[in-house]
């Protein structure tokens, strides 16, 4: 008789994971499950679930090999029920268990599921991150502001990474005014590793376009990791090759090189092949060698243990009303752009057939270009959460929502950032060479030529007036408004207005 499931999900990839330490191996039986359920909650990209998928297969035969009782469903299984609920609930009538040992999973979604299970569910902590739910809690009680910065710092304090006793290597916590410059066209970059499918991975992207077919995104060329032996080597490839200019190139875009020196780790940290403390240590290592300078390892350092850490911290403590935020009663639908459909801005172009081709993009791709898009024109903030998490491979709603819903559309009101981060084209222009081969004249304000971020910038900030005028770090732009003459501003938003009803009627942009 098995005496208890214990359910690994397929963000669960980690042999040390909380639920298998506490597990028994002459008595407990592993659960892992593909689930149409989980496929299509949202239209996932075909590389990712053909990713976690093909991880989920290999990760089980080393549970097998190191001696756990496995019950594994694929996902054309004739018996399989199709969810997570399900697959638990058909394991338990079968081996006569009826408790669960899970490691707390990282969407509100599952975790309620598991809560209302029929069974009795023990969720462990995920100690995989180095904050806990409850330590964030402890951090964010009676602040007023929850900002990342201060965060970062007690997490520096706390792991010790880059520091000399009590203060930071270098003698300042941040060098972001080192960091953050436009990219070179003419740089050469050693690509990030790609690796060449397996049977295993040939067996299920075979899977993944038969059931999946309709999905945005192309299944191939695929070339993830999905196994750690494969991670480490994304790991050592970064570490060797590019983590010198990640600090340089971290926020620009080049249209011919959509990877520049950017790691390509995310998605091996969020399904758990890799852990943050061991990634941090290899670049904390490269800057005391010397071997890379620290603005670059800080920088990157800070967007794991400062940046990705915060975010799932805001995740969980504000819970799964989160998601449901729109301060700014943004109501727009998607635009057809952001699946492909036609537009003549570049930029929008350039994001959304890298993402459609790789299941990635970067941060500044997503946060200034798709993300300020929809900022500007008032897109529903829940279309474009749902957007976000079901196209890009490192995607999981504790990451991906407070990155959304807060640091890029404010809908959360200020929870996450202390501004919106809107801008007009000329960020595009310094950032990227999208402008240069673009329909649309980044120089110019107005008409039919001038790019329509100009105008909806403007636009954006006036229907907002009332709510961001005092804001210390935008009143600078309405007082550059108040002194417009009037026939500019009336051309401004009549622009803007003309934009936004193609909009409205389904045009291309």
């Amino acid at each position: 008789m098995v005496k208890r499931l214990i359910l690994v999900l397929g963000d669960q990839l980690t042999p040390d994971i909380a639920a298998l330490r506490a597990g028994d191996k002459t008595r407990d039986l592993v659960v892992m499950a593909e689930v149409m359920a989980e496929g299509t909650y949202v239209p996932h990209h075909p590389q990712k679930i053909a990713l976690i998928l093909s991880a989920m297969r290999h990760f089980a035969q080393e549970l097998r090999d190191a001696g756990w009782n496995l019950a594994y469903s694929t996902l054309d299984d004739p018996e399989n029920t199709q969810s997570i609920e399900g697959e638990l609930l058909r394991r338990a009538a079968g081996y006569g268990a009826s408790e669960v040992l899970a490691t707390r999973p990282g969407e509100w979604r599952l975790i309620r599921a598991l809560e209302e299970m029929p069974l009795k569910v023990t969720q462990l902590p995920d100690d995989r991150f180095l904050c806990s739910e409850a330590e964030f809690a402890d951090w964010a009680q009676g602040r007023k502001q929850l900002r990342m910065e201060w965060f970062y710092r007690d997490m520096r304090r706390k792991t010790g990474l880059l520091m000399e006793g009590d203060q930071p290597l270098g003698g300042q916590w941040n060098f972001d005014h080192d960091n953050r410059k436009p990219a070179k066209p003419d740089m050469l970059r050693p690509r990030a590793p790609r690796f060449a499918p397996d049977a295993v991975t040939a067996q299920v992207l075979a899977l993944v376009e038969t059931r999946f077919s309709r999905h945005f995104g192309r299944s191939r060329p695929f070339g993830w990791a999905v196994t750690r032996q494969d991670a480490l080597q994304a790991l050592d490839h970064f570490i060797c090759h590019s983590l010198p200019r990640f600090g340089d190139e971290q926020d620009a875009m080049l249209q011919d090189d959509p990877t520049l020196s950017h790691s390509l780790l995310s998605p091996y940290l969020n399904i758990g092949l890799l852990a943050p403390m061991e990634v941090c240590h290899r670049a904390e290592a490269e800057a005391l060698a010397g071997r890379a300078p620290l603005n670059a390892v800080e920088g990157f350092i800070r967007q794991i243990i400062g940046w990705r850490e915060f975010v799932r911290g805001i995740y969980m403590l504000e819970g799964p009303e989160y998601t449901g935020m729109n301060v700014l009663g943004a109501r727009r639908a998607l635009p057809a752009a952001f699946w492909g459909g036609e537009t003549q801005m570049n930029c929008m172009a350039q994001a959304v057939a890298q993402t459609r081709d790789l299941a990635y993009a970067h941060h500044i791709q997503r946060l200034m270009v798709t993300g300020n898009f929809a900022l500007l024109a008032g897109v529903d903030p829940q279309a474009l959460h749902a957007w976000y998490l079901s196209v890009y491979a490192d995607a999981f709603e504790w990451v991906e929502a407070p990155n959304t819903i807060g640091m890029s559309q404010f809908a959360d009101g200020g929870i996450v950032g202390s501004k919106p981060y809107a801008a007009s084209g000329a960020y595009i222009d310094r950032m990227s060479d999208y402008c240069g081969k673009c329909h649309y004249s980044v120089k110019e304000k107005t008409g039919p030529k001038a790019c329509p971020l100009n105008t909806l910038y403007w636009d954006f900030l006036i229907r907002h007036r009332t709510r961001f005028e005092r804001n210390p770090r935008m009143a600078q732009m309405y007082r550059t408004w108040d002194r417009m003459a009037l026939e500019r501003q009336q051309s401004v938003l009549q622009d803007a207005a003309g934009h936004l009803a193609r909009l409205d009627k389904g045009s291309a942009i």
